[in-house]
């Protein structure tokens, strides 16, 4: 007989609360195939890296690849493989809310994939909203988004109508401008990464983990 008070004690390993994707930029039209070593990608490395930093075991974040560059019109090629990196975050956490954070044409993907019961949190920096894009964001979704006001790729003025469009819907929706602020997030660092980082903390905080 195995003495009690010898016998290895088990621990129950906690998952984490969170799940978070994020989603790089690209482009309007380019089938140059996607690489993890492009400026768009690396642009989110910090954001990717600061996260999992700052929350530790709560959070589990992963970065998107697509298969080539662009958007490109209708065939809207970034969605399969975001969805794609969707399910495979699901299925590795099984049950825990996803946020999803982009940048720029990622922002876009993002709005897309708030329509997925899975997703809780959207934080877009300076999407490339084109044609109403918040629209696709389901009801319940928390959406948060962040644009300089001197950004000259994409509208700031855009993304502010659709987070007043999405409040007015009652989703919990805010728009925070970023003075001077420009496309590449290369600015006001502490306003993009702090506001990255508070994203998930209130996610955290809200009990939706």
């Amino acid at each position: 007989m195995v003495n009690a008070l010898l016998a290895p004690v088990k621990t129950a390993v906690r998952g984490p609360e969170l799940a978070v994707l994020v989603l790089p930029g690209g482009t309007d039209f380019s089938y140059r195939p996607f690489s993890p070593l492009q400026g768009s990608a690396v642009r989110m490395y910090p954001f990717t890296a600061s996260i999992q930093a700052r929350f530790g075991t709560r959070v589990r974040v992963r970065q998107a690849q697509y298969r080539v560059y662009g958007w490109n019109g209708s065939q809207a090629s970034p969605m399969p493989y975001a969805r794609a990196a969707l399910d495979r975050l699901a299925a590795d956490h099984p049950g825990v809310p996803i946020a999803v954070i982009g940048h720029s044409m990622g922002g876009r993907v993002a709005a897309h994939l708030g329509d997925d019961e899975r997703v809780t949190d959207v934080l877009a920096l300076a999407p490339w909203w084109q044609f109403a894009d918040w629209r696709q964001i389901r009801d319940g979704v928390r959406v948060r988004a962040i644009h300089g006001d001197a950004d000259r790729v994409t509208l700031a003025r855009r993304t502010e109508k659709g987070i007043a469009e999405l409040t007015a819907r009652g989703l919990d929706a805010e728009y925070l401008a970023v003075p001077g602020g420009g496309h590449p997030m290369l600015d006001h660092l502490g306003v993009w990464q702090g506001g990255t980082l508070q994203f998930v903390a209130d996610a955290l905080a809200a009990g939706r983990g």
